[in-house]
Protein backbone atom coordinates (compact mmCIF):
# COMPACT_ATOMS: atom_id res chain seq x y z
CA UNK A 1 0.00 0.00 0.00
CA UNK A 2 1.43 3.45 -0.76
CA UNK A 3 -0.05 6.90 0.43
CA UNK A 4 -1.35 9.33 -1.88
CA UNK A 5 -1.77 13.10 -1.75
CA UNK A 6 -5.28 13.96 -0.72
CA UNK A 7 -6.18 10.99 0.84
CA UNK A 8 -6.25 9.78 4.70
CA UNK A 9 -3.34 9.40 6.18
CA UNK A 10 -3.15 5.53 7.09
CA UNK A 11 -3.06 5.72 11.56
CA UNK A 12 -0.57 4.25 13.05
CA UNK A 13 0.50 3.71 17.29
CA UNK A 14 3.64 2.68 17.78
CA UNK A 15 5.99 3.02 20.78
CA UNK A 16 7.76 6.54 21.76
CA UNK A 17 11.86 7.04 23.46
CA UNK A 18 10.02 6.49 26.62
CA UNK A 19 8.24 3.32 25.72
CA UNK A 20 4.86 5.56 25.38
CA UNK A 21 2.13 4.85 22.86
CA UNK A 22 1.95 7.54 20.44
CA UNK A 23 -0.64 7.59 18.23
CA UNK A 24 -1.44 9.71 14.68
CA UNK A 25 -4.82 10.50 15.85
CA UNK A 26 -3.71 12.06 18.90
CA UNK A 27 -2.53 15.35 16.52
CA UNK A 28 -6.20 15.61 14.70
CA UNK A 29 -6.24 19.26 14.59
CA UNK A 30 -2.77 20.14 14.04
CA UNK A 31 -0.14 19.78 10.88
CA UNK A 32 1.92 16.76 11.25
CA UNK A 33 5.69 16.30 9.78
CA UNK A 34 6.14 12.62 9.78
CA UNK A 35 9.68 11.62 8.22
CA UNK A 36 11.36 7.73 8.23
CA UNK A 37 14.93 7.42 8.45
CA UNK A 38 16.87 4.43 8.72
CA UNK A 39 19.01 4.90 11.89
CA UNK A 40 19.95 6.66 14.90
CA UNK A 41 23.34 8.41 15.05
CA UNK A 42 24.34 7.77 11.43
CA UNK A 43 25.98 10.56 9.71
CA UNK A 44 22.71 11.56 7.39
CA UNK A 45 20.01 10.43 10.12
CA UNK A 46 21.93 12.79 12.48
CA UNK A 47 22.30 15.74 10.05
CA UNK A 48 18.19 15.28 9.38
CA UNK A 49 17.23 15.33 12.51
CA UNK A 50 19.29 18.29 13.92
CA UNK A 51 18.06 19.99 10.57
CA UNK A 52 14.56 19.66 12.05
CA UNK A 53 15.82 20.43 16.00
CA UNK A 54 17.47 23.66 14.81
CA UNK A 55 14.08 24.87 13.06
CA UNK A 56 11.73 23.81 16.06
CA UNK A 57 11.16 27.05 16.88
CA UNK A 58 9.95 27.91 13.47
CA UNK A 59 7.91 24.63 13.28
CA UNK A 60 6.51 25.06 16.36
CA UNK A 61 5.45 29.13 15.35
CA UNK A 62 3.55 27.58 12.72
CA UNK A 63 1.88 24.62 15.04
CA UNK A 64 3.59 22.32 13.56
CA UNK A 65 4.04 18.56 14.98
CA UNK A 66 7.39 16.81 14.19
CA UNK A 67 7.78 13.03 14.76
CA UNK A 68 10.69 10.76 13.38
CA UNK A 69 10.15 7.53 12.76
CA UNK A 70 12.78 4.18 12.60
CA UNK A 71 13.39 0.78 13.50
CA UNK A 72 15.30 1.59 16.55
CA UNK A 73 13.84 1.02 19.81
CA UNK A 74 13.03 3.15 22.33
CA UNK A 75 16.40 2.72 24.17
CA UNK A 76 18.15 4.16 21.13
CA UNK A 77 15.71 6.69 20.38
CA UNK A 78 16.06 7.83 23.46
CA UNK A 79 20.03 8.31 23.56
CA UNK A 80 19.97 9.94 20.29
CA UNK A 81 17.30 12.55 21.43
CA UNK A 82 19.57 12.89 24.49
CA UNK A 83 22.82 13.15 22.24
CA UNK A 84 21.38 15.65 19.97
CA UNK A 85 18.96 17.83 21.95
CA UNK A 86 16.36 16.79 20.18
CA UNK A 87 12.76 17.94 21.15
CA UNK A 88 10.41 16.65 18.90
CA UNK A 89 8.75 12.67 19.19
CA UNK A 90 10.69 9.66 17.86
CA UNK A 91 8.90 6.92 17.45
CA UNK A 92 10.23 3.17 17.16
CA UNK A 93 8.76 0.84 14.12
CA UNK A 94 10.39 -2.50 14.65
CA UNK A 95 8.50 -4.36 12.37
CA UNK A 96 8.12 -1.68 9.57
CA UNK A 97 4.28 -1.88 9.23
CA UNK A 98 4.31 2.16 9.81
CA UNK A 99 7.16 2.35 7.21
CA UNK A 100 5.71 -0.07 4.39
CA UNK A 101 2.02 1.74 4.81
CA UNK A 102 3.91 5.05 4.08
CA UNK A 103 6.08 3.91 1.34
CA UNK A 104 9.10 4.23 3.26
CA UNK A 105 10.06 0.72 3.37
CA UNK A 106 11.17 -1.48 -0.01
CA UNK A 107 13.81 -1.79 -2.60
CA UNK A 108 16.11 0.76 -2.42
CA UNK A 109 19.83 0.86 -4.15
CA UNK A 110 22.40 2.11 -1.47
CA UNK A 111 26.33 2.33 -2.36
CA UNK A 112 25.45 0.82 -6.01
CA UNK A 113 23.77 -2.37 -4.52
CA UNK A 114 20.38 -2.89 -4.15
CA UNK A 115 18.49 -3.80 -0.56
CA UNK A 116 15.68 -4.00 1.55
CA UNK A 117 15.27 -1.26 3.78
CA UNK A 118 14.11 2.27 4.92
CA UNK A 119 13.34 4.85 2.44
CA UNK A 120 14.10 8.14 3.56
CA UNK A 121 11.23 9.83 3.06
CA UNK A 122 8.71 13.01 4.85
CA UNK A 123 4.81 12.71 4.78
CA UNK A 124 2.76 16.34 5.66
CA UNK A 125 -0.14 15.25 6.79
CA UNK A 126 -2.91 18.18 7.60
CA UNK A 127 -4.93 18.59 10.16
CA UNK A 128 -8.14 17.00 9.00
CA UNK A 129 -5.97 13.86 8.48
CA UNK A 130 -4.68 13.98 4.88
CA UNK A 131 -1.78 13.69 3.00
CA UNK A 132 -0.62 17.22 2.07
CA UNK A 133 2.74 16.22 0.51
CA UNK A 134 4.82 12.83 -0.03
CA UNK A 135 8.62 13.64 -0.02
CA UNK A 136 9.81 10.44 -1.85
CA UNK A 137 13.21 9.05 -1.49
CA UNK A 138 14.98 11.93 0.55
CA UNK A 139 18.61 12.73 -1.23
CA UNK A 140 19.66 15.47 0.52
CA UNK A 141 18.59 14.84 4.27
CA UNK A 142 20.64 17.76 5.73
CA UNK A 143 19.08 20.55 3.32
CA UNK A 144 15.49 18.85 3.94
CA UNK A 145 13.95 20.39 7.28
CA UNK A 146 14.16 23.51 5.44
CA UNK A 147 12.31 22.49 2.43
CA UNK A 148 9.94 20.58 4.31
CA UNK A 149 9.16 23.98 6.45
CA UNK A 150 9.26 26.23 3.76
CA UNK A 151 6.75 24.32 1.54
CA UNK A 152 4.31 24.26 5.20
CA UNK A 153 4.98 28.53 5.45
CA UNK A 154 4.57 28.74 1.72
CA UNK A 155 1.29 26.94 1.76
CA UNK A 156 0.21 29.04 4.60
CA UNK A 157 0.68 31.95 2.52
CA UNK A 158 4.14 33.31 3.27
CA UNK A 159 7.80 33.32 4.19
CA UNK A 160 9.01 30.97 6.72
CA UNK A 161 7.32 31.99 10.07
Amino acid sequence: MSIEEGKPAPDFTLKDARGREVSLHDFRGRDVVVYFYPRDDTPGCTKEAQGFRDLWPEFQKLGVVVIGVSPDGPHSHERFAQRHGLPFLLLSDPEHEVMAAYGAWGEKTSYGRKTVGVIRSTVWIDPEGRVVKHWRRVARAADHPAKVLEAIASARGGARA
